[in-house]
């Protein structure tokens, strides 16, 4: 039986056997360079790298695709489309629930197919201005009733 298991560390560095996936949270308007993803470039150029270049193919990215990148041998970063705009506009903060739960129905046809785990950062939080009481039942729709392992991290505050 999957679970989501409450962990304090770093994401972007997972301590579990077998092929992961990190996921994280982008917007559709190609902004890249505050929140998660400084992580994420500190650790590998190829997340931004990737996500900058289908920006520039597609001029717009749709709400609810994700972007699988290999970063290492049994590691990979996806990049998820979550986030509408970068700024709370008079409809609320940029997080949109919809093309969360989108994603993570992609995130586990993808972690099915590796057989992978999930590590991620309480995604869609931070600068998407999302609620933990929103996302949570969304992970357990979409990957623990699927039957994937979720691994959620939250930074020491030391």
């Amino acid at each position: 039986m999957a679970s989501i298991q409450y962990l304090t560390g770093d994401a972007t560095s997972p301590k579990k056997e077998g092929y992961k996936i990190i996921a994280h949270i982008c917007n559709d308007v190609g902004g890249w360079g505050k929140g998660f993803v400084m992580a994420l470039s500190n650790r590998w150029k190829a997340p931004e790298m990737e996500y900058r270049e289908w920006y520039r193919r597609d001029h717009r990215l749709a709400l609810g695709e994700i972007q699988m990148v290999e970063v290492e041998e049994g590691l990979a970063v996806a990049n998820m489309i979550g986030q509408k705009g970068i700024r709370p506009t008079q409809e609320g903060p940029p997080i949109r629930y919809e093309a969360v739960e989108q994603c993570l129905r992609s995130l586990a046809v993808e972690a099915s197919a590796r057989n992978a785990t999930v590590h991620i950062p309480r995604i869609g939080c931070g600068l998407a201005g999302g609620k933990w009481e929103s996302i949570e039942p969304l992970i357990i729709k979409c990957l623990i009733d699927k039957d994937i392992n979720v691994f959620v991290y939250d930074l020491d505050d030391k």
